[in-house]
């Protein structure tokens, strides 16, 4: 039987990979090793046959024996919310970087296969009512404290693939949705902002657009890279196409509204707010064969609603909370 740790295992986008891998991969173990902190919740494997392990990606000690028992490293586990990172930016620095170095040497000594995501927001943003999409080739210009960290992340990658031949690969993703995402994130924060009564909060203008993926449509292209893909090589994650029309944050908001009766109101923008994401996934289609199977996402959007509306007893407690502090800036 194969191993794999999965780093950030219980958070957002990891706990959805270990879904998948206890669904698709029934011959391999997973462990998951996650510090906890607000978005990693351990009720998000809940009913999983995996191995659990509570600590730190920065932490040799914790780190090291995971890895030497490990076939592959699959590497979730992040700060990453913009807005957090803004307010203090140490933890970024922290966990994106030297928790990234931390893993990168545990598998240099153990030569174990290792695979880095990343996101789209290394690249910067692109202007509004252009064509233009991010590439494997696009120069990186993080304009903020997380997607810098994430940055220099990727960067250290390519740098012990090529001076220390580290099998590895990376991929960078465009903005994802789905269950058990955390509460503060853009799509559940409306979501449960009707479900309890509240408007919705489109920020500044809403005119910001974002290439919105499914989470299992990219947990897919990352077994698939993991897989398949080939070593020392990038691949972006994205579910649009040639053809598709932009969707602004504005209209998401006004789709959530829609199906859930609700209505929206303008607050404060964000700080250094990017204003438009959007992939090129042509090598990751061309190579591997991937495709999306999400591709409405009117209907994905549904599928979500309805998760967050079954599972209030999963983020309820914490939503005063968050929405006291984003009161108290405006938003």
């Amino acid at each position: 039987m194969q191993t794999m740790l999965v780093t950030g295992g219980a958070g957002f986008i990891g706990a959805n990979f270990v879904r998948l891998m206890c669904q698709a991969r029934t011959d391999t173990r997973v462990t998951v090793l996650d510090k906890l902190t607000y978005a990693g919740n351990r009720a998000n494997l809940a009913g999983l046959d995996i191995d659990f392990v509570e600590g730190d990606i920065a932490d040799p000690a914790a780190v090291e024996p995971l890895v030497a028992a490990a076939d592959a490293v699959v590497h979730f586990a992040a700060e990453s919310h913009n807005d957090n990172s803004l307010r203090d930016p140490s933890p970024f620095v922290y966990t994106n970087l030297v928790g990234t170095f931390t893993l990168l040497e545990a598998c240099r000594k153990h030569d174990t296969r290792f695979h880095h995501v990343s996101t789209d927001e290394v690249f910067g943003d692109l202007e509004i009512g252009a064509d233009t999409k991010f590439s494997e080739h696009t120069a990186y210009a993080p304009s903020s404290p997380y997607s810098a960290t994430k940055a220099g992340s990727d960067h250290l990658v390519r740098a012990w693939v090529r001076s220390f031949g580290v099998r590895a690969t990376i991929s960078n993703c465009s903005n994802n949705y789905g269950p058990y995402q955390h509460i503060e994130k853009f799509i559940p924060r409306q979501i449960t902002n009707i479900l309890t009564g509240q408007p919705a909060k489109l920020y500044g203008t809403g005119a910001q657009v974002r290439d919105w993926i499914h989470v299992d449509d990219h947990n897919s292209a990352v077994l698939a890279i993991l897989e398949r893909g080939r070593l020392g090589e990038t691949y972006n994650i994205g579910a649009s196409k040639p053809g598709d029309a932009h969707v602004t944050n504005k209209q998401v908001i006004e789709t959530i509204c829609e199906l859930m009766g609700g209505e929206y109101v303008h607050v404060a923008d964000r700080p250094g707010h990017d204003q438009r994401y959007t992939m090129d996934a042509t090598k990751l289609r061309r190579e591997l064969g991937w495709q999306p199977q999400h591709t409405d996402l009117r209907s994905g959007l549904e599928q979500t609603i309805a998760w967050y509306t079954d599972n209030r007893w999963w983020w309820e407690d914490d939503k005063e909370g968050i929405e006291r502090g984003y009161a108290e800036r405006g938003q």
